[in-house]
């Protein structure tokens, strides 16, 4: 069943029936609503909406990109995805003096040339950088509330964190990863418009583990024997045991291009770690503030509302995908290879001007 793009689809049309007209930093301006939620269970399908098509390729590059560390566009374009182009260069235009490159030579020069891309295709600490690298102080509070600080810098790997929790104490209430980082917003080309994710687990009922047998066609010896051959049969099989899901928030919402991507890559990003942890992933939530759409977006919005759906289609990360135990950063072993985008019916995608 594919009940997301109703929900978008409706998000949309709030929009145009609520929104209140504002200014922006772009000068485009916008229609704008306040506090919206998106909520989808993974069960129902790979939350990839389908009224318009999405650039697959796109999405995933980019989340693996957050995932490897990384900030300098040279990785996204020579993988071929372009959202973070005109990012950079509105940056690069700001010490490039008075005879520019234009934008395509802006990008062949990165491809071609290390030391260019080194400094203009840099983005400054966002998203990888807090996600796997987040840098303070160490403070250290003496008595009577003195504080003492030692000068030496802590760096925090939040997503190994996160996996750490979730294999030691699955039912905590602090599995979480933040980059809205406050001490280098000044530095970022843009802070951060998701700024942070939670997730949460719970245990599957037998029944539960039992569908998920079925689903993935895995029969067991004594399945029908009784409760205990049964449970010890499906512990020797590595049936998941829970259910995890994830929640994040986003200050700022391009409605029309932004939050579809967004969508998908949290719910890939969703799949990855309850792959990794063993689970089953359960219910994707998008906690959305400011949610807006662009003035030159509204009849590409109108379009899309008067479309209908299909069904979601099916991600599925191969069995070979495995992460290096000896790597202090887990996530760089995975590869576009192991991740499988099948079934996607949608659509034509529908043209619509970026605003940086």
């Amino acid at each position: 069943m594919n009940n997301l793009d109703k929900q978008y689809q409706n998000l949309l049309q709030d929009l145009l029936d609520n929104g209140v007209k504002k200014k922006d930093r772009t000068g485009t301006g916008t229609l704008s609503v306040f506090g919206r939620q998106i909520r989808h269970s993974m069960k129902d399908g790979f939350p990839m909406l389908t009224t318009k098509k999405l650039h697959w390729n796109s999405i995933a590059t980019e989340l693996l990109w957050f995932l490897k560390g990384e900030t300098n566009i040279k990785y996204l374009i020579d993988n071929g995805c372009n959202i973070w182009n005109g990012d950079a260069y509105k940056n690069y235009l700001k010490w490039a003096g008075n005879n520019p490159l234009i934008i395509e030579e802006f990008i062949e020069k990165i491809k071609s040339d290390s030391d260019f891309s080194s400094v203009y295709g840099e983005l400054g600490p966002i998203y990888g950088k807090q996600w796997r690298d987040w840098e303070h102080v160490e403070a250290l509070y003496l008595r009577r509330g003195t504080l003492k600080r030692s000068g030496k810098v802590i760096h925090i790997d939040q997503i190994q964190n996160l996996i750490n929790g979730l294999k030691t104490d699955p039912d905590s209430r602090r599995l979480m990863v933040n980059a809205w980082n406050v001490g280098e917003l000044d530095q970022m080309v843009l802070p951060p418009c998701h700024y942070g994710f939670q997730v949460y687990t719970r245990e599957l009922s037998l029944e539960e583990r039992r569908d998920w047998c079925k689903t993935h066609n895995l029969i067991l010896e004594h399945f029908e024997a009784g409760l205990e051959n049964e449970e010890d049969d499906m512990r020797a099989s590595r049936v998941p045991t829970r259910a995890i899901s994830l929640m994040w928030n986003q200050r700022s919402v391009d409605t029309f291009l932004g939050l579809p991507f967004n969508i998908a890559s949290y719910g890939l990003l969703l799949k990855i770690i309850a792959k990794e942890v063993n689970m089953v992933p359960d219910e994707l939530i998008g906690n959305l503030g400011v949610t807006h759409l662009y003035l030159n977006h509204i009849d590409q919005a109108k379009e899309q509302i008067g479309r209908t759906s299909f069904e979601l289609p099916k991600v599925t990360i191969k069995d070979d995908y495995k992460f290096s135990s000896v790597s202090p950063h887990m996530m760089d072993t995975i590869k576009h290879e192991h991740i499988v985008l099948e079934n996607y019916q949608s659509h034509p995608s529908i043209k619509a001007p970026l605003s940086n």
